[in-house]
C-alpha cells in the first residue's frame, strides 16, 4: 500500500487541522514578543558628596542589554532621614546608548549630604525610543543603590 498525497482519495484535510492548531500557540507567543515591554534599563545611586552647599549625585545608567534611549527624563526626590520630601529635581539622563554603561552627576541644590535618607524615584516625566508610554518606561527602571545608608527605590 502506498502513501497517499493531498489530492489522492483517502487523504484525511483532518489531520491538516490538527497541524494547524499545534502551531497556533507558537504564532501568538511570536507575537507577543514583539510587543514585549522594553529591556530593563538599570540605574544605581552610587555615590553622593558634598559640592559646596549642595548634595552630587552619581548615578551609574547599566544599558548593556537594552536599544537606545533618546530622552529620559525622570522627577527624583530626596527624602531626608526622617522620611520627609526635602528636596525635588527633574533630571534628564539621556540620551542613553544601547549595549553601553555610563554614570551621571546631578547636584540636590541646598540640601547637605548627611540629610540625605533616600532617593525617590517618584515619575518618568519623560521619555523617547525606548517604550509607547511614559508607563512602560517606568516599569522599564530598575532602581538600587550602592550605599549603604542611602536607598533608592521608586
Amino acid at each position: 500500500m502506498g502513501t497517499s498525497t493531498w489530492n489522492e482519495p483517502g487523504f484525511s484535510t483532518g489531520s491538516i487541522w490538527a497541524c494547524l492548531a499545534l502551531l497556533f500557540p507558537f504564532s501568538g507567543s511570536a507575537l507577543a514578543q514583539d510587543r514585549a515591554s522594553p529591556t530593563p534599563l538599570r540605574i544605581e545611586l552610587n555615590k553622593i558628596e558634598a559640592a559646596g552647599d549642595n548634595c552630587r549625585t552619581y548615578f551609574l545608567i547599566d544599558n548593556q542589554k537594552g536599544d537606545s534611549w533618546r530622552s529620559l527624563k525622570l522627577d527624583l526626590f530626596a527624602l531626608d532621614t526622617d522620611g520627609v520630601a526635602a528636596k525635588r529635581l527633574a533630571v534628564e539622563v539621556g540620551p542613553v546608548p544601547g549595549r553601553k554603561t555610563l554614570i551621571k552627576l546631578f547636584d540636590f541644590p541646598g540640601l547637605s549630604c548627611s540629610r540625605f535618607g533616600r532617593v525617590l524615584l517618584n515619575d518618568v516625566m519623560a521619555c523617547e525610543d525606548a517604550a509607547d508610554s511614559r508607563e512602560e518606561c517606568l516599569s522599564a527602571v530598575e532602581t538600587s543603590s550602592k550605599i549603604d545608608t542611602v536607598s533608592f527605590t521608586k
